[in-house]
């Protein structure tokens, strides 16, 4: 859960790379010192700004835009820095606001690279101020920590630089001020809320001074939460639309920024056509290695799908209201309720009606055909860990040498956009257990599958899920345990228990349940004790510190109070001390315990094994049909995987 600060207030960063996102109502400029332990900027060498955007371990925005995202990777800073502070200034353009009291209080959050929100502060207050120091970034004890500070300066940012200790800090504001007017190194349009290029025929023009681009009718305001613009500003955009050209139904705060240079580039895009834009290009976002860009441009291709989707049903939403309006007016007068003159209103406001949806779907298909294209290009493209089944990326498996930042959990797409599919990927390692819900789901076509097949089914999804948790990881750094209780699911553990990649035998019967369950919270209840008194090497020897995936068929047969406890407190507990879940189960069985399970559910992420829409973007709220990865009928590329596994686990020992 976010955390929205106060001025002065601190609070803890549970990781070490990040993103800092501002936004504000005009075009800001954005920065970074690195001070050292007494707070003090040594040298010009140790401020981001503009002109010079990358240092060891930070990269900031190239120009003056009303959104930015500052990439942040704590490890890579010099030992040296014991600080980093994020400041944000008004930049001296022609017309443009001279202090911050003239505009809506800027804002800055502190997110995960998936863009989770870990903090925010709303900078309110400001007056004079043309230059503050937003956010700080320091160390205490070995760890990081972030204070909102908001300390504004009216002199701008050579009284900022000057109080940070920087010589010649007038100068180096100059050079700051120049840069952004020359616009250095402009960079290519991309989204700010993705940080990936789209370039479009509207991005080609490229984006004014505000990031917007130029020309657009929606240069307006984006409502507070982030969602779809309201028929209100709908209108207005309408209006202020040129007469001879189409509504554009781009969401507002889809703004474009430069992106920032990392150190892997992308393979580069071939020339584009004279007539058209730029073809899209494979790990074309943000990110310090290609599996980092290509997790953010996955994200961002989410993100770009669920806000076209929603600009087009607010812009249908919209010309129904429309119409239902124009309807009311006409049938006001009692003269116009009968005769031509009514039936003529009445077909000029249809006619009004499906205009605008014409233009809204226009639109949404255009959105459609790019981002179909750059599956098209990113789904090849993908390693192992974020690749279907049938991606020929299996077919040269090697065990990996180190774990990666997500694995991929299944397919999402919208009713609007099928047949696209987004690949729904989630951190390494899992910060929350899973949930195979075994029962009774409605299919697309609106029946219910056999209830004996439909748990077959969640098993054989579950054991294909352990499969690929176990092919991302390093030889012996991931292990497999199972709790079979009736022992009804041996034939869908045949590929674990005959590739021989089990921790042990799936465990049977009420004695088996207990065995299981008293050595992994055992194990937890030491990993946290010796965390929680700073004595991580004092473990037991021999204590198996590899992270551990328990999945439990059938849930709760076999189970008693003592081990419904026992699973509840590795649910919440376990993920933090490598003890995951993968509870295969129908809630409908554990009825009988009532309210007593709904934190246990209400922890695990719910996955189903057939396709369902109980997902929801962090965006705007759509209702997203989940699909699992299925391994393709009669393929062998699981048990060449799992294979590949067990080889490399044995030459481990």
């Amino acid at each position: 859960m976010s955390a929205e600060l106060t001025r002065g207030q601190n609070h803890p960063l549970p990781r070490n790379r990040i993103e800092i996102r501002i936004s504000a109502d005009v075009p800001v400029v954005a920065g970074a010192t690195l001070a050292d332990d007494s707070g003090r900027v040594r040298d010009a060498d140790g401020v981001a700004h503009p002109g010079a955007p990358t240092l060891p371990g930070i990269e900031v925005p190239r120009q003056a835009a009303a959104e930015h995202r500052l990439a942040v990777d704590l490890d890579a800073l010099p030992e040296t820095v014991h600080r980093v502070s994020v400041l944000i200034a008004l930049p001296a353009a022609p017309g443009g606001p001279l202090r911050f009291g003239a505009v809506a209080a800027p804002r800055a959050a502190v997110t995960s690279l998936d863009g989770t929100e870990v903090a925010g502060y709303t900078l309110a207050g400001l007056d004079a101020e043309s230059a503050v120091v937003a956010l700080e970034l320091y160390r205490r004890q070995g760890a990081w920590k972030i204070r909102a500070v908001g300390q504004g300066y009216a002199q701008g940012l050579t009284a900022l630089l000057t109080d940070q200790g920087l010589p010649q800090a007038a100068e180096l504001a100059r050079g700051i001020e120049e840069a952004v007017a020359r616009g250095v190194a402009r960079a290519v349009p991309v989204h700010a809320d993705t940080g990936r290029s789209r370039p479009t025929a509207a991005s080609v023009a490229g984006p004014d001074a505000s990031g917007t681009v130029a020309g657009s009718p929606y240069d307006v305001q984006a409502p507070a939460d982030g969602g779809s613009p309201t028929p209100e500003e709908r209108a207005a955009a309408e209006a202020a639309a040129p007469a001879d050209g189409p509504v554009d139904y781009t969401h507002p705060k889809r703004r474009r920024q430069s992106v920032p240079t990392v150190p892997e580039a992308p393979t580069p895009a071939p020339p584009a056509p004279a007539d058209g834009p730029v073809p899209p290009v494979a790990g074309d976002a943000v990110g310090w290695s290609m599996d980092e860009r290509l997790y953010n441009q996955v994200w961002g291709m989410f993100e770009d799908l669920a806000r076209s989707t929603a600009a087009y049903r607010s812009a249908v939403d919209f010309a129904e209201s429309r119409m239902e309006k124009d309807l009311d007016q006409v049938l006001a007068d009692p003269r116009n309720r009968l005769g031509s003159a009514g039936d003529a209103a009445r077909e000029a406001a249809r006619a009004r009606q499906a205009q605008l949806v014409d233009r809204a779907q226009a639109v949404l298909d255009r959105d459609l055909t790019q981002l179909t294209a750059e599956s098209e290009v990113v789904e090849p493209a993908l390693p192992p860990a974020y690749a279907r089944w049938d991606n020929p990326v299996w077919h040269a498996y090697r065990v990996p040498t180190e774990m990666p930042m997500a694995v991929r959990l299944g397919d999402l797409h919208l009713a609007e956009s099928d047949p696209l599919r987004i690949p729904l990927l989630v951190r390494l390692p899992l910060e929350r257990g899973l949930w195979m819900d075994s029962g009774l789901t409605s299919t697309p076509d609106g029946g219910f599958p056999d209830a004996g097949e439909l748990r077959h089914l969640a098993l054989d999804t579950a054991v294909a899920l352990a499969a690929r948790l176990l092919a991302v990881h390093p030889a012996g750094e991931f292990g497999v345990q199972v709790i079979d209780p009736a022992g009804s699911g041996a034939a869908a553990l045949a590929s674990l228990t005959g590739a021989g990649v089990l921790a042990g035998p799936p465990a049977t019967g009420a004695a088996g349940v207990a065995e299981v369950l008293g050595r992994l919270t055992e194990r937890v209840d030491l990993v946290r004790m010796a965390v929680r008194g700073g004595a991580a090497d004092a473990l037991p020897p021999g204590l198996d510190t590899s992270r551990h995936l328990l999945i439990v068929n059938e849930f709760p047969h076999g189970f008693d109070d003592r081990a419904v406890t026992q699973l509840r407190y590795l649910a919440d507990e376990g993920p933090d001390a490598g003890v995951h879940l993968l509870l295969v189960a129908d809630r409908e069985d554990a009825a009988a315990y009532g309210p007593l399970l709904d934190p246990l559910w209400r922890s695990l992420m719910r996955l189903t094994p057939v396709p369902d829409d109980h997902l929801a973007d962090p965006w705007v709220g759509h209702a997203w049909t989940y699909e699992p990865c299925r391994v393709p009928p009669g393929s062998q590329v699981l048990q060449h995987v799992l294979r590949q596994v067990a080889i490399a686990c044995t030459k481990r020992m």
